[in-house]
């Protein structure tokens, strides 16, 4: 697994400390689920995901990467 160093401001270091753990999990737990929700992933999971999606539709390729796209852009737009 990766390591990253990055530049909090103490009052979102501290917001991100207390919400960790209110919800009993890593500060690394809550900011990977927190890309996982905004959808990002790496270009294989992004293919694996339409592939499943295709697999388990019967879906075409072209129809299963705008069904992805669309539902993608919904989740975002909810934030």
């Amino acid at each position: 697994m990766s390591r990253l160093t990055i530049t909090l401001s103490e009052a979102r270091y501290r917001a991100l400390k207390e919400a960790s753990a209110q919800r009993d999990k890593t500060i690394g737990q809550l900011i990977d689920e927190s890309l996982d929700f905004y959808g990002i992933k790496s270009r294989q999971d992004a293919r694996d995901l339409v592939r499943r999606a295709r697999a388990h539709s019967k879906l075409g390729e072209e129809q299963a990467l705008a069904v992805a796209q669309t539902e993608t852009k919904a989740v975002r737009r909810k934030t």
